[in-house]
């Protein structure tokens, strides 16, 4: 068996907590990135994805085990690995040719056959034309472009990627996905090798050679599948849908079977995540109060007329309130659910008890609490913000976080300190 061009040999890493106590993300990591390969590593949020990337990449040193770049170990840098990052880490003030060759001028070029380098990693990824536009000019799908192109100029053996396609719109990553394929499928050229992190089953299936699944907290490798379909894929394939339930079986499962899966199992639905309607807190009381002064039971449009609140606006708040689980609202009509009625008759301690019950039935408010409990009890507004754009693409990050801070602490579910810009448990 050729040598492999990365490996990881009995791998761990750890980070100083915020209390003197270390968080230990990765533990006994053993992996090989091939020859002519393309990895994909899924596993849950905050299970040391990126992190592992960083190893391979020499960005960060492992707190035990080796990093091996063709046999020998990493020191520094790996000089065979360039990264790609989700948030594309373009830097404002520069084109996109000057973002290209900011990392070539480091490898003291000469000027020629610098620019040469950039305009051909530039017309890989379909640039031509933009290398005077400014990042700020750009679609996220060519702000990914200009990462990828950067990537590429130093002629990477192996190029890495943290979740590349997360922050661009479902057609312009299906573009994208097929144009890094033509380019690792020509084998005169590098990358020799790509490791991809994900959080798409269907990607990891439609991109890799071998899926990694890694469990969480510290994350460990739970298995690594195989995938012996052959190229080009078509997602509707039955043999394609087959392995996709597969992976998604052993990833949802609460232990991974001895032996191999050789049946689909019939896919579960993932758990949704929902925008969060912008009401703030005190609005949605004074919606249920105005409600109690009707009887119980109103006409929207009598909201909007009685308390001279815009339409658009009572809208929201009666959205918030319905998936709160406070009202129902059959038709144009707005009425008490039973547990709007309980919330009601209760005291204040009892409506914000109801109230908490209610913010976890919500994925999102269970998300953060997981990742508080990662954290050790502080949770950065950065990473919280991070994690409602990967999450909720589509919708308004500052706006959510906001919201999502008020019910939050309403329900005493979380405190907020603004001076710091971190949550922690109430």
């Amino acid at each position: 068996m050729t040598a492999p061009i990365c490996e990881l040999r009995g791998v761990q890493k750890h980070f100083p907590g915020s209390r003197g106590k270390d968080i230990r993300v990765l533990e006994d990591i053993n992996l090989k990135v091939l020859q002519d390969e393309i990895l994909c590593i899924l596993g849950p949020n905050g299970s040391g994805k990126s992190t592992l990337l960083r190893l391979i990449a020499g960005l960060t040193p492992p707190t035990n085990g080796e990093v091996r770049y063709h046999r020998n170990k990493l020191v520094g840098l790996n000089p065979g690995v360039a990264m790609v990052f989700q948030d594309f880490a373009l830097y404002p003030w520069m084109t996109v040719e000057e973002n290209v060759r900011v990392v070539l001028r480091a490898r003291d070029l000469p000027e020629e056959e610098l620019r040469e380098r950039a305009h051909q990693a530039i017309s890989k990824v379909g640039l031509e034309g933009f290398e005077e536009a400014f990042p700020r000019e750009l679609s996220r799908g060519f702000k990914q472009r200009v990462g990828v192109a950067r990537a590429l100029a130093v002629d990477p053996e192996v190029l890495v990627m943290d979740e590349p396609f997360s922050q661009v719109d479902a057609l312009t990553a299906e573009a994208l996905r097929a144009e890094l394929l033509d380019i690792w499928q020509d084998a005169e050229r590098n990358p020799n090798s790509i490791v991809v992190v994900s959080h798409s089953i269907r990607e990891a299936v439609l991109m890799s050679d071998r899926i990694v699944i890694l469990s969480g907290n510290p994350a460990h490798i739970r298995t690594i599948i195989q995938n012996p379909l052959p190229r080009p894929r078509s997602s509707r394939a039955p043999e394609f849908l087959k392995l996709v339930d597969r992976v998604h079986d052993i990833i949802t499962s609460a232990e991974l079977p001895d032996v191999e899966v050789t049946a689909p199992i019939p896919s579960k639905v993932p758990e949704a995540i929902e925008p969060l309607p912008h009401a703030a807190s005190p609005d949605i009381l004074g919606l249920l109060e105005f409600l109690e002064a009707q009887g119980g039971s109103c006409d929207l449009f009598q909201v909007a007329a009685q308390t001279h609140v815009p339409f658009e606006t009572v809208l929201t708040t009666v959205k918030a309130a319905e998936m709160l689980d406070f009202v129902e609202t059959p038709k144009r009509s707005l009425t008490f659910s039973p547990i709007g009625l309980r919330f009601m008759a209760g005291d204040m301690d009892k409506r914000k008890d109801i109230w908490r019950a209610q913010l976890l039935q919500l994925r999102l408010f269970r998300v953060v609490r997981e990742m508080l409990q990662l954290r050790e009890g502080e949770l950065s507004k950065e990473e919280l913000l991070h994690e409602i754009t990967l999450r909720l693409p589509m919708e308004d990050a500052e706006e959510t976080f906001e919201t999502l801070v008020a019910w939050g602490r309403f329900g005493e579910l979380f405190a907020y300190r603004e001076e710091m810009e971190v949550l922690t448990f109430e």
